[in-house]
């Protein structure tokens, strides 16, 4: 080849320089694309954007190349003998083959761009149909889609582009609820990535019960402050009130009570994965609760969290005083406690994950970058970033991009 007919360096096409889009499509199996790409090697075409995706053993791989120079290739010169090859290549593999021309690159994607992820206990096409006409009615245009988990429940990641994230989440939150699936929609780019301090609720959020409810088991009087509970944690009644009523009536309880509790505290199903998988990509884990320290610092050891913070149920001689020592933690003590871990972690707090269930967790929640709602009462989920209706814990993960892959791989590695 002279050197007048050296093709240009590498670069992306003009809006009006000659590509060929080269769409595959067939039953997968090894070497396909490196044959693809071995066909094309031929006319020294080069390559635009490269996109596959194999579902249940069917390959659609789409390539967009420029088109080829005249007199450049071993084996051919033109756009047509490209196109015939290629053809020729996919029937002998039992493949179809589709070439299309045009020019220039993809369109630029619109400025706005967001990730909104579905998760669905099913997923439905119903469901579907209606987030992305509800996408689309914000002036949103789906650029991608593709599945995070199977199980335990559905979850698929749409990536949208020309829309405002703000405006995705004030239009897709009630169609969600409609629908009853859970969807999240945070803005794209490298601070999704970089998240890397998570701040949960204890009581009914990385754990099934309410702490209190235990102790007053054993003191009788468990009806009494379930109900108390409930109205606090539904907003209607000041936090620090209904808490001191509550551990009033635990007065003379004997110590020991505090093991016995430990040892019926049950963890959410999916908050073991949760944390592990959250710790070994780096991520900074910490909880804070109205509950007690009493069975926040046995979590801490168990799980590995990184902070814990709760209020201390008083102790002298043996028994439970009624009273708990110290700063109480509640709703604003918990988003003021959010920063503290946050500037302790050297993590902006954009870069920071809030989880909950109840009211008193609402200035969490509207604190951090991202707030999830889990298994909330009503007002909480309307406030919140997003909000979580199945009961599994780990699928929180799904809204930072992990998939369930990805998990599974790292459940994998010995510790």
């Amino acid at each position: 080849m002279s050197a007048s007919q050296t093709p240009p360096a590498a670069a992306a096409p003009g809006e009006d320089e000659p590509t060929l889009l080269v769409k595959i499509f067939g039953k997968d199996r090894p070497g396909i694309t490196a044959g693809l790409f071995d066909t094309l090697a031929a006319y020294a075409v080069d390559v635009v954007d490269i996109e596959q995706v194999v579902t249940r053993g069917r390959i659609t791989l789409c390539v967009l190349v420029t088109t080829p120079f005249p007199d450049q290739g071993t084996t051919g010169s033109s756009e047509g003998d490209l196109r015939a090859t290629v053809h020729s290549w996919a029937e002998s593999l039992s493949l179809q083959a589709e070439i299309i021309s045009g020019r220039g690159d993809n369109r630029p994607r619109g400025v706005g761009r967001s990730h909104v992820t579905v998760l669905g206990h099913p997923l439905t096409a119903e469901s579907t149909a209606a987030i992305a006409a509800a996408i689309t009615a914000t002036g949103g245009n789906i650029d991608r889609i593709f599945r995070l988990a199977k199980y335990p429940v559905t979850a698929v990641e749409f990536a949208v582009s020309g829309a405002e994230t703000e405006a995705l989440r004030t239009v897709l939150a009630p169609e969600a609820a409609k629908l009853r699936v859970d969807v999240a929609v945070v803005a794209a780019g490298l601070q999704r990535r970089a998240q890397r301090l998570v701040v949960m609720d204890v009581d009914s959020t990385l754990i099934q019960d309410e702490v209190i409810e235990l102790f007053a088991a054993h003191a009788g009087c468990e009806a009494e402050v379930a109900e108390v509970t409930a109205a606090a944690m539904r907003g209607e009644l000041d936090f620090e009130q209904s808490l001191h009523a509550r551990v009033e009536l635990l007065r003379g309880l004997d110590a020991s009570v505090v093991e016995l509790v430990r040892k019926e505290v049950r963890l959410t199903p999916g908050a073991r994965t949760l944390v592990r998988t959250l710790k070994r990509l780096g991520y900074q884990v910490g909880v804070v609760s109205g509950g007690f320290t009493q069975v926040t610092d046995a979590l801490q050891e168990e799980l590995g969290l990184d902070f814990a913070s709760a209020n201390t149920l008083e102790i002298v001689d043996g028994k439970l005083t009624g009273r708990v020592t110290g700063a109480i933690v509640d709703r604003a003590g918990k988003a003021r406690l959010l920063r503290q871990f946050a500037h302790e972690a050297g993590v902006p707090l954009v870069q920071t994950v809030a989880i909950g269930d109840g009211a008193n967790d609402l200035d969490m929640l509207n604190t951090a970058g991202l707030g999830v709602a889990f298994n909330a009462k009503p007002v909480v989920r309307e406030a919140a970033h997003t909000a979580v209706n199945v009961p599994f814990l780990d699928t929180v993960l799904y809204l930072l991009g992990i998939t369930r892959e990805e998990v599974e791989a790292a459940d994998t590695h010995v510790e």
